[in-house]
């Protein structure tokens, strides 16, 4: 961590700024655009979506054959593949009924702060406990996985 570029942190800030006023300017910081794509009413949110999937797929491609490794942090371009296992289904059978009912996703949750809408903090405060549950329930895991091996 102490051999990231000066610039790592505030770098991440400003694009933190521009994602969030690029959520609030297209109104995807609104649970109710959320929640009429989800009923199909709107189907602009599929359009962000897609956009952004498609320029992180291109960056994804050609970033690292145009530098060995990140220029902010140093480290190597390479695909990090993770098992696609129990946790992963029900994390996301969770993330998604949560979505569902509060209408909006952790990083636009933020941004609908920035606009006014006050009520979506019980939305993270379901945001963070469950966070905080996962947690939890994984270094309980662990620490019996540990105990198990080291029992032998």
């Amino acid at each position: 961590m102490a051999d990231r570029h000066p610039l790592f942190k505030p770098l991440i800030f400003v694009g933190g700024l521009i994602f969030g006023f690029g959520l609030g300017f297209s109104h995807m910081a609104r649970p109710e655009v959320v929640l009429n794509f989800l009923t199909f009413d709107d189907l602009g949110l599929p359009f962000v979506m897609f956009g952004a999937a498609i320029v992180s797929g291109i960056a994804f491609a050609l970033l690292p054959r145009i530098r060995d490794a990140a220029p902010l942090t140093g480290d190597r371009y390479e695909r990090r593949l993770k098992p696609f296992d129990r946790n992963v289904l029900v994390g996301g059978a969770i993330f998604g009924v949560g979505w569902g009912l509060s209408g909006i996703c952790p990083g636009a949750a933020y941004a609908s702060l920035g606009v006014g809408n006050v009520t979506i903090l019980w939305a993270l405060a379901g945001m963070f406990l469950g966070a905080y549950l996962q947690g939890y329930w994984r270094s309980r895991s662990q620490t019996r996985e540990t105990a198990a091996t080291g029992a032998d």
